[in-house]
């Protein structure tokens, strides 16, 4: 009997202290002076998701610009090479790589052998030609010639200044000149090389203007026409939004890829672009005054199609949705079916389970979570 008794007592105060260790932190916390009800929605906050204000965005009416997407690289409108039109050797190389030229200026000169001598031969053929012609037309004048021997001369004087034009012209191209005004963007030959006739020495471009050329589904091909405002976004200038206007529309589709080729001209007067950039472009065709948009970031995809995160009170819900119109330079979405505006969406990224009990730190919606917990 003393031994059972002693087995009770040790159990009870085994069980005793478990349960003053369990209510140690209720305890510590009422006499903190928080409550028992505090402590428990204490307990409850730690199974929700906190998200930031910037993590979550409102289907909002907005007016939004329709309009045509096209991406592409953004190059220099003009893009001359000058090759070789005589052969010899490069000499008086005068320019190099991102140098300004002029149109008409020489940028180097080929050494061609034989070339300038035989426009000297040609121009000191051409003076004797004309010389014995004026002495023919005194001759048939005074009738000390025929209309034949006549004849002859001039036509031997003309072959003279066929052949003097013919090695002037073959003269000049050794003086390799700018066709127009711009940048030399790269030399493909180095001082005393050889060139042979069709041989590339520069690349001289305009950037004045800038062309993005891109391709559209011919069922949008009808949207598009020759003067509609562009609005560029580039990869280099995050943020930053560029202007222009389409130039041009092919006539016809592809008949491969059913697409018809657009081309976007950007003013670059002011040199602030470099060509080359990617760039996406967008051809303003309309205005809607009342879409209901998200961030782009909101919309997801899964294998059911498209869909937002929706915070239905304080609870994450998946909503299937529609989309329509982009606009890349504001970040938003047009949002056909699904939301009427006004609803709160989970703009960040990142994997969302839907039923997830959320609060916005911070946020107005700070509240109502609580509310529904």
């Amino acid at each position: 009997m003393p031994i059972s008794r002693m087995k009770i007592v040790s159990n009870r105060t085994r069980y005793r202290w478990i349960a003053l260790a369990v209510l140690a932190p209720t305890l510590a916390a009422c006499g903190a002076g928080q409550s028992a009800t505090e402590a428990a929605q204490a307990a409850q906050d730690r199974d929700v998701l906190v998200l930031a204000t910037d993590d979550v965005a409102r289907a909002t009416r907005s007016p939004m610009s329709t309009g045509v997407v096209l991406t592409g690289s953004l190059d220099p409108y003009q893009v001359v090479e000058i090759r070789a039109q005589v052969p010899g050797l490069v000499r008086n190389l005068r320019v190099d790589r991102g140098a300004a030229v002029t149109r008409g200026q020489t940028l180097a000169t080929i050494e061609a052998e034989g070339i300038r001598s035989q426009a000297a031969a040609a121009q000191a053929n051409l003076a004797l030609a004309q010389r014995q012609l004026e002495s023919a037309r005194i001759l048939h004048e005074n009738g000390a010639m025929s209309d034949l021997d006549f004849t002859a001369v001039q036509a031997a004087f003309e072959a003279a200044r066929a052949q003097a034009a013919a090695a002037q012209e073959n003269a000049q191209y050794a003086s390799v000149t700018s066709p127009i005004t711009g940048y030399v963007s790269n030399r493909m030959i180095s001082e005393g090389e050889a060139a042979n006739p069709g041989a590339p020495l520069f690349t001289v471009v305009d950037t004045d203007s800038l062309e993005l050329k891109g391709q559209i589904p011919v069922e949008q091909a009808a949207r598009v026409r020759v003067g509609l405002p562009v609005e560029f976004t580039l990869s280099a200038y995050p943020g930053r939004v560029f202007r222009g206007t389409v130039a041009r529309v092919e006539p016809t589709a592809d008949p491969t890829t059913r697409q018809v080729g657009v081309y976007l001209r950007l003013d670059n007067t002011q040199h602030r672009l470099v060509g080359g950039l990617f760039a996406t472009g967008r051809i303003l065709t309309g205005t809607m005054e009342d879409a209901v948009v998200v961030p782009t970031a909101a919309v997801r995809s899964g294998a059911g199609g498209e869909y937002v995160w929706v915070i239905e009170q304080g609870i994450v819900a998946r909503r299937a949705i529609v989309t329509g119109e982009r606009d890349e330079t504001r970040g938003i979405v047009q949002i056909v079916e699904g939301l009427a505006g006004g609803e709160q969406v989970i703009a960040a990224p990142g994997a969302i389970t839907e039923g997830t009990r959320v609060r916005v730190s911070g946020g107005p919606t700070e509240a109502a979570a609580r509310e529904a917990a």
